[in-house]
């Protein structure tokens, strides 16, 4: 199975568990579920949908402009890759 295709468990403390592929962004596919995180951009540039990662790994699409700590990601332009849980403010 190529890597594109692998699934990847995104749990969200407080609303609800979906899968995840490499195929769209976490945005993309929380938004396919129904879980709302809001952003303006989706391409990293303003940091409205900074996300607590609290376990996993992403990786990004484009390099983020906007400034985020290290437990922080940003759903619109990162990928899963890997289970992820996360904390949507």
């Amino acid at each position: 199975m190529s890597s594109d295709n692998q699934r990847f468990v995104i749990q969200v403390i407080d609303h609800k568990t979906f899968e995840a592929t490499q195929e769209k962004t976490l945005l993309e596919h929380a938004e396919a579920h129904g879980v709302e995180i809001h952003y303006h951009c989706r391409e990293g540039f303003c940091g409205a949908c900074r996300t607590k990662l609290i376990s996993g790994k992403v990786e990004y699409t484009v390099d983020p402009l906007a400034f985020i700590d290290d437990d922080e990601i940003l759903p619109c332009c990162c990928k899963a890759k890997s289970d992820l849980i996360l904390q949507i403010e």
